[in-house]
């Protein structure tokens, strides 16, 4: 084992601070990242203080992590010491159950170690990017493209494959009338991936006070969900509606503006469950569904998009100082879209 310098929370109600978490040894599998940004993820907040139930503190959070690679083990052979490389929220699976075979670890039938909070191959509990240094078996790193920056893609190894992963599943594409709930770090992402995909692509947000934005970002269309007067115009419109946010909405509404056959899908994870009327779904043979994430293999596909299109998460590079504070501004959607931590202030 060997200690990094890391930010942590050792309570759910206090601040985080500067501490140090242990690393294991690099083993024969493994890659040594020296981390340069980490996203900051609403999941960050609801983990540390303890919203999803209890916590092994101290707790370093960050499952949007970009770096250099620094050392391999023997047996690494996708890597090199200098390769610019993510990780996600995953950071190990059992490998040998359907889902895994099939190169979806997010869905791992044995329970996937999630890249912090969870118990790690060697008994120890899993700590995050908030951190100088990781060290991830390859299989669950990812390489990202040159033409993509470091800090604007630490983001997308979660922000980014939640959207890209159901618009590629339900087939975003040219022809395909498209629908983003919500206009924050997920959804803005869903924006840029819909259109580079070449769907026609609505923002419905609860107001219109983002709406440059999202045409900037590359939206055809921006509408209020505020206005009751929105599902009355877009009835039946969308084959596919990417639901982002986490609050809690009326379903059988936004089930209306799919069109028939449509798909609509949570990508967001509302506190309350939420209810609908079957009827919503008989009357015009619409489905209702849901998506996490994205595998490895997914995600390294999603990345190489990114590379080819020109697509970066837009975001607040920040100090670690500033990282209670982007919290509250998290908690308040005060951030245009996401917020990364520059680990050099770490060191």
């Amino acid at each position: 084992m060997f200690t990094v310098n890391a930010y942590a929370a050792t309570s759910a109600t206090e601040p985080l601070t500067r501490t140090s978490v242990e690393r294991r040894e690099v083993g024969p599998r493994d890659v040594l990242i020296e981390i340069k940004y980490v996203g900051i993820c609403h999941s960050d907040i609801h983990h540390v203080r303890g919203d999803w139930g209890p916590v092994h503190y101290p707790v370093a959070p960050g499952h949007e992590i970009t770096g250099v690679v620094t050392r391999v083990g023997s047996e690494v052979g996708k890597y090199a010491a200098g390769d610019r490389v993510g990780v996600g929220c995953l950071v190990d699976s059992c490998r040998t159950c359907d889902s895994c075979r099939k190169g979806e670890e997010q869905y791992c039938l044995n329970g996937s170690t999630l890249t912090y909070g969870s118990v790690d191959r060697d008994g120890t509990r899993t700590q995050g990017g908030y951190t100088t240094h990781i060290v991830v078996d390859e299989h669950f790193v990812v390489r990202v493209p040159a033409g993509v920056a470091l800090d604007e893609a630490a983001p997308l190894l979660c922000a980014g494959i939640t959207t890209y992963s159901p618009l590629h599943r339900w087939g975003a594409g040219p022809g395909k009338k498209v629908a983003i709930v919500g206009l924050g770090g997920l959804g803005h992402m869903g924006v840029k991936f819909a259109h580079a995909m070449g769907a026609e692509v609505t923002v419905l947000s609860q107001s219109l006070k983002k709406m440059d934005d999202g045409l900037r970002l590359g939206a055809d269309h921006y509408h209020a969900t505020g206005d009751p007067t929105t599902f009355e115009e877009l009835a039946g419109s969308f084959d596919l509606i990417v639901n982002t946010v986490s609050a809690t909405l009326d379903v059988d509404a936004y089930l209306s503006l799919l069109a028939v056959g449509g798909t609509m899908v949570n990508v967001g994870a509302p506190a309350e469950p939420l209810s609908l009327n079957v009827f919503s779904l008989l009357a015009r043979g619409r489905s209702y569904a849901g998506s996490s994430i994205g595998g490895i293999r997914e995600t390294q596909e999603m990345l190489d998009f990114c590379g080819e299109h020109g697509i970066g998460a837009e975001v607040e590079v920040i100090p670690v100082e500033k990282t209670n504070e982007a919290y509250e501004r998290v908690l308040a959607s005060d951030v245009r879209y996401r917020f990364v931590i520059d680990i050099a202030t770490l060191a």
